[in-house]
């Protein structure tokens, strides 16, 4: 069974992965920052508070404003990787996070410590609109949606060992583990090609050539391929230059309601809030400390993700997104059933068991699919001329739903742990409506198809596509 799976999954030359692997490899070094990132301040939240004398409001004020550096690094993340291409995104990046950890490790108050998540935020913010286009370009059809998924994969990964290691490291220590990912992305950025969609749309038609070579072995033809996306782009070029105000036009709007509607409610579905502040929703619960339930949910996070990557090309991505959604509202709701026995001091040995269940059912159904499908959606359905500004709006959206639900998790958790929970156990019940309505199956079709398909189509004709 295994070497059916793995032979229906590999392309016939050998040759041709590897480089596609490293490719991948390298790119997703900077995901694995973007989880450290995100991970960080559930395990120093205590340790930061103590050292600093900070309040709960300013720590709040410290977890969020990663997302609102990020909300600039979208802004500007398409146009970087439009005008330098995805290596030169993925090395301004590399560059921002370094900087960010450097500021916080050595911060001796609040002002430094947000100054460095500030910066941080930003190359996260690249990080995370590059880092699946990259892939989504250079990867074949039969293998997009399974390495794509892999910058999933590696965010929770880095998550996951931030939590882990801050079991035993100091605030500032576990900092420093955060520049790791980003000095091994600059290096490896060397070794591999620029993405040929990226250098066909500028005109660099020998390099172009030359990268899809490289990419797919030397002695692969590649002169289908090439010819398709060269048709493509030229199809494209024939158009005006796209602006702003291009993105609404009609023929888009399907990409730009798929797009836009999965990053709604990837956010507002409560991952940041859980995610940046785990620990304390553990001890709200009645657990004397955060640490155990940190830990478990470091160890689900990454093979539910492995998981999610394997069965993303051989079922499809709408299947996966449904039952997603669904374990994340299932956990949701009896997160939410924990906090409103304990408010009623009704079956109180059963609370902090049952928040736990909770928020491992969510956690483990998130990186099952919907902490990885919308990302790659979103690197499928836009075409190259207007992908730039189409995935810095989208991946905006994207970060300002996580600054408002990270920013405002611990105040509405004060009004009513319950009722936060159940709010996003709504949302995540609606998300499965939404998807099954309006997302489209991008499995086994080649970004050209996918965006040819979308584009001649408006959200009605949703049910015509296959």
């Amino acid at each position: 069974m295994g070497s059916e799976i793995s032979g229906s999954l590999l392309p016939k030359e050998k040759e041709s992965i590897k480089m596609v692997l490293l490719g991948t490899f390298v790119a997703v070094c900077g995901s694995f920052a973007f989880g450290s990132a995100v991970g960080y301040s559930s395990p120093a939240q205590a340790g930061i508070i103590h050292d600093l004398s900070l309040s709960l409001s300013q720590y709040s004020v410290f977890g969020s404003i990663m997302t609102i550096g990020a909300m600039f690094g979208a802004i500007t993340s398409g146009r970087i990787a439009d005008l330098v291409g995805r290596r030169g995104a993925m090395w301004a990046s590399s560059a921002f996070c370094i900087a960010g950890w450097v500021a916080v490790s050595l911060s001796q108050g609040a002002w430094s410590l947000d100054l460095g998540r500030l910066s941080t935020g930003v190359g996260v913010g690249i990080i995370s609109y590059v880092v699946p286009i990259y892939i989504a370009e250079i990867t074949p059809k039969d293998l997009r949606g399974l390495l794509t998924t892999v910058n999933q994969l590696m965010i929770s990964c880095g998550v996951s060992v931030a939590y882990l290691l801050g079991t035993f490291l100091t605030w500032r220590m576990l900092a420093l583990t955060g520049i790791i990912p980003s000095l091994i992305q600059l290096l490896g950025l060397f070794f591999i090609p620029e993405s040929p969609r990226w250098l066909a749309k500028v005109g660099q038609q020998e390099k172009f050539k030359s990268a899809l070579q490289i990419l797919r072995g030397k002695s692969a033809d590649i002169s289908e391929e090439a010819a398709e996306i060269q048709g493509y782009t030229e199809s494209l070029e024939s158009l005006p230059k796209a602006r702003l105000q291009d993105l609404f036009e009609r023929k888009y709007a399907r990409s730009l309601i798929v797009g836009i509607g999965l990053m709604v409610f990837q956010q507002f579905g409560g991952v940041n809030g859980i995610v940046f502040y785990a620990s304390d929703i553990f001890v709200s619960a009645g657990f004397s400390s955060g640490k155990v339930g940190t830990t478990i949910m470091a160890i689900i996070q990454a093979p539910m993700t492995l998981i999610g990557a394997i069965l993303l090309d051989i079922s499809g991505r709408k299947p996966l997104l449904v039952i997603s959604a669904a374990g994340t509202c299932i956990g949701c709701c009896i997160a939410g059933t924990s906090f409103f026995l304990k408010d009623h001091d009704w079956l109180k040995q059963l609370v902090p068991g049952m928040n736990l269940a909770g928020i491992l059912v969510y956690s483990a159904s998130f990186s099952l699919g919907m902490g990885a499908i919308p990302w790659v959606i979103m690197s499928e359905i836009f075409p190259i001329n207007i992908k730039g500004m189409a995935g810095s709006l989208v991946t905006l959206v994207n970060w300002f739903g996580s600054w408002a639900i990270s920013y405002t998790f611990n105040f509405i958790k004060s009004w009513s742990a319950a009722g936060t929970f159940f709010i996003f156990g709504g949302i995540c019940g609606a998300t499965i409506v939404f998807v099954v309505k309006v997302v489209p199956e991008t499995k086994g079709r080649s970004l050209e198809e996918i965006q040819g398909s979308l584009s001649s189509c408006n959200p009605a004709d949703s049910e015509r596509l296959p």
